[in-house]
């Protein structure tokens, strides 16, 4: 039989995902899998360095679908933070219930939290991406440091949040995964009321004019 040619990562992501799927476990070898798959070995290094990286990849791939899929909408680019992240959080587990089986597996054949999961470092990077670039109102502090950390404590907590979610979908067992929809919903909009700096703007607006009319009392 003629070897498989053009063989893309796509190709590879989803030979290895039936693989481990039907064996419980990662091929023997790179050489096996190939040999198995009819495509040469040399082109599989062409793609990937190791099953683990494939790994990796293959939860950055769920999350650079479903902004593939936000982008195709045109009512995504009109909503605020709040409904893109709400957006997001629909399509991004839309993903993940499609490849389930997959999920599963992967995620529990390690030790540890989630948060602490090599598989997911890939995914982490790009979406601590995607939260930086949502218009998120934050305080206007004027100092680079400071700025920095108040995006960085913004990113770790959506992230922190993204994990919670996923735990709560592998371990629901409602129909359609309908309580992981209403959780998604609820845990979202209760971050965005948490962050919402109005309140600590009027109290920084007040300090400040206390402030000037001790300096102007004293004068």
């Amino acid at each position: 039989m003629a070897r498989k040619k053009n063989i893309t990562n796509t190709d590879i992501l989803t030979m290895y995902m039936d693989y481990v799927l039907q064996h419980n476990e990662q091929p023997k070898s790179v050489y096996i899998f190939s040999k198995e798959n009819n495509f040469e070995e040399s082109d599989f290094y062409q793609h990937y360095t190791s099953f683990e990286n494939i790994e990796k990849s293959i939860f950055t791939e769920f999350f650079n679908n479903t902004i593939k899929v936000l982008a195709k909408s045109d009512e995504y680019e009109t909503f605020d933070a709040r409904n893109q992240l709400l957006s997001f959080y629909f399509t991004f587990f839309e993903m993940l219930t499609a490849n389930r089986s997959y999920v599963v597996y992967a995620l529990e054949q390690q030790n540890g939290a989630l948060k602490k999961l090599k598989t997911l470092n890939g995914l982490r990077t790009e979406f601590h991406k995607y939260i930086s670039n949502l218009d998120i109102e934050t305080l206007d502090i004027k100092q680079e440091r400071l700025e920095k950390l108040q995006q960085n404590v913004i990113n770790e907590s959506a992230w922190a949040q993204l994990m919670f979610t996923l735990k709560f979908w592998l371990d629901d067992s409602s129909k359609a995964f309908e309580k992981t929809d209403v959780f998604i919903e609820k845990s979202v909009n209760a971050s965005f009321d948490i962050m919402n700096i109005t309140p600590i703007k009027s109290v920084i607006d007040l300090g400040k004019f206390l402030f000037k009319e001790k300096m102007t009392a004293n004068s």
